[in-house]
């Protein structure tokens, strides 16, 4: 079936472009094939945008089937040298796969016989090593969290909120989108929590991550306190970031604690406990490419957290 759908592809997009087509009619064909990919809007709009670019350092009849490596280096240089607007090294990294992924589709589709991209260097950009809690200050924080649960009105939300981000490293996206039916308390001793997406294209993120078994009493005290419906934490993402910000002050930390931190922090205490790599790739639900770039910053945060 994948085949007979690739064939159709094929068919369908040959009527449409071959290698004598200009830029511009190839480059709709590839946006209607990236939206049929279930790309989103901004990664459509990105890589368009640097086709588009390209284009433009060639004549406006240029054919796509003529352009070869030595022209796409050609371009490149000039975009990192000559170019009068300033290039970041990261969008330099990304127009770069931009390039090789719309030749890479034509070649794959049989529109041209070979990809002149193919050979064209790919510099990989690292940014800077995010900030994380040390294994000293996460138990301060989480019994900073704690506190709030003891006052004379008692709030587990920080402590509910907290604990979940540092046990799990879940995004700030994937926070907002719980709902107390992703939980699954069926077996005490091994909690776990869905995270679901509502679009195909993020379908590959969604996974089980398992739960410490104390949470399940926070989160009962929680539920009491809220008593939640449709999201666990029905808030704007603006107020839980300013719930952690009360946390990191109320603990005399000089750092932000963030959804980010918590993110990180959650990750090298996994690694620095011996937890298998692929375990918690798998658990943050990165692709591969993109975790080749986490891994190296586990490697040089793991005796940061220590």
């Amino acid at each position: 079936m994948k085949k007979q759908n690739m064939e159709k592809g094929e068919s369908s997009v040959r009527e449409f472009v071959n290698a004598d087509t200009t830029f511009p009619a190839a480059i709709h064909a590839w946006e209607i094939h990236l939206a049929d990919e279930d790309r989103t809007g901004n990664t459509i709009k990105a890589f368009i945008n640097d086709i588009q670019l390209l284009a433009s350092f060639f004549p406006p009849d240029r054919s796509i089937g003529s352009i070869k490596t030595r022209d796409i280096n050609a371009f490149l240089n000039w975009m990192e040298n000559e170019r009068k607007v300033p290039c970041s090294p990261k969008t330099y990294s990304r127009r770069i796969t931009s390039i090789k992924s719309f030749f890479k589709w034509l070649k794959t589709y049989g529109i041209l016989s070979e990809d002149p991209a193919e050979t064209v260097i790919q510099k990989s950009v690292i940014s800077p090593l995010p900030e994380i809690l040390t294994s000293v200050e996460v138990p301060l924080v989480l019994e900073t969290a704690d506190h709030f649960r003891y006052l004379k009105k008692p709030d587990a939300r920080p402590m509910a909120l907290l604990y979940l981000l540092i046990s799990t490293g879940i995004k700030k996206s994937e926070t907002l989108g719980i709902s107390p039916n992703h939980f699954d308390f069926d077996i005490p001793d091994n909690p776990v929590l869905y995270i679901r997406y509502d679009t195909p294209g993020n379908r590959y993120k969604e996974r089980k991550i398992d739960l410490p078994i104390n949470w399940i009493n926070i989160y009962n005290e929680y539920v009491n306190q809220a008593h939640p419906t449709k999201r666990l934490f029905d808030f704007s993402a603006r107020r839980l970031e300013y719930i952690l910000e009360d946390i990191g002050t109320a603990a005399g930390l000089k750092k932000h604690l963030s959804f980010n931190m918590c993110r990180w922090t959650c990750m090298v205490h996994d690694y620095y406990t011996n937890t298998d790599p692929e375990a918690i790739r798998m658990k943050m639900g990165v692709s591969k490419i993109q975790w080749r770039e986490i891994f190296m910053k586990l490697e040089k945060l793991r005796d940061q957290y220590a």
